[in-house]
């Protein structure tokens, strides 16, 4: 089973002109319509475990359900991430239950406060064989533990948080890090701007510039569809004015810039949500949970294949698998390892 760090995706994905799709998973339903579709455009993924997630389904229930998926799908590249850890004895946990990848997310502290953190985090990750991305720059938005600046004055002040080039490189080359989150412009949740939204790809492209050769990552990057928008207030939902990172401008990030991985969450609730929606207005005697649930991870399928076409990284699935038997990886031990 090719479980595996996060480095044999990037190797390609740099240079590549393709980003690895990283989704937030909490149940069963989740991942299954996530890996699922994986499997039907033979795609790599990054399958992300949050500390909300790791909280609401116990992180035993998380590793065997994944576990099930791994064993279904031997055929897939699958790195297991933490999503936003923001202490050291948080990823020393995940390390513990065999995480190939952890995020460290000291960027509201001082910066000298993140390059310790980070470091320390860098120096326990690697030690174990597992790969480290880390965050500069403030995002808007909020999105479970994670909160950022409300969008109306993350938009009036941007440039004031977007991520600094030269410090980038001195906090890479200080942490020894192997991906970094900048900030271009993205943020967190459903109502991610007040006015449309403006990628800064200057800003990423000097960071490129910078950063020779490290993978950078994007998070609040989920587009909000607006077709789920209105399935969910066509069904009793109140969510006004939502707004996400338009797709054309994520592919843009992908195809041109050192973009390797995307994270998308809010995207896969909308999904779920519309579609429970939908079955509870028009069915309202429907009580089976298989009977909106089953629809429900039909509609993550759906929403997943697009994200992968527009990430450039379908049928790159057996490309990274042979790229990580030639560096010799060392293969994870994630369930009952």
């Amino acid at each position: 089973m090719p479980l595996m760090t996060t480095k044999p995706m990037f190797d390609l994905a740099y240079d590549g002109g393709f980003a690895v799709g990283a989704f937030n998973v909490n149940n069963m339903e989740i991942t299954q319509g996530i890996v699922t579709a994986c499997a039907a455009e033979q795609a790599p993924l990054i399958l992300q475990i949050s500390k909300g997630a790791r909280k609401y389904a116990n992180i035993r229930y998380l590793k065997h359900i994944i576990d099930a998926a791994v064993e279904e799908h031997p055929e897939l590249p699958i790195a297991i991430h933490c999503d936003h850890g923001d202490t050291l004895e948080l990823i020393q946990a995940c390390i513990r239950d065999g995480y190939t990848s952890v995020m460290i997310d000291g960027s509201h502290h001082p910066y000298e406060e993140n390059v310790r953190l980070t470091r320390a985090v860098v120096e326990a990750a690697h030690a174990a064989g597992v790969v480290v991305e880390a965050e500069l720059g403030q995002l808007g938005g909020i999105e479970e533990d994670v909160v950022g600046l409300d969008a109306a004055a993350y938009e009036k002040n941007l440039a004031k948080f977007l991520t600094d080039p030269q410090q980038a490189a001195d906090f890479a080359q200080r942490t020894g890090i192997d991906s970094l989150a900048v900030a271009i412009g993205t943020s967190h949740g459903a109502y991610k701007f007040k006015s449309e939204a403006r990628l800064a790809f200057d800003r990423v492209a000097e960071i490129m510039r910078t950063c020779p050769g490290l993978p950078l990552v994007l998070h609040g990057s989920s587009s909000v569809p607006q077709e789920l928008i209105d399935l969910v207030n066509q069904y009793g939902g109140s969510m006004p004015n939502a707004k996400g990172v338009p797709e054309d401008q994520l592919a843009m990030a992908v195809r041109k810039y050192g973009v390797c991985k995307v994270n998308i969450d809010t995207d896969l609730r909308l999904a779920l949500t519309a579609k429970i929606r939908e079955v509870f207005a028009t069915k309202p005697a429907e009580f089976d949970p298989r009977h909106y649930l089953g629809p429900a991870r039909d509609a993550i399928v759906e929403l997943v294949r697009r994200k992968l076409h527009m990430l450039n990284c379908a049928g790159q699935a057996a490309k990274i698998v042979a790229h990580w038997k030639k560096l010799g990886e060392p293969r994870p031990a994630f369930y009952g390892g």
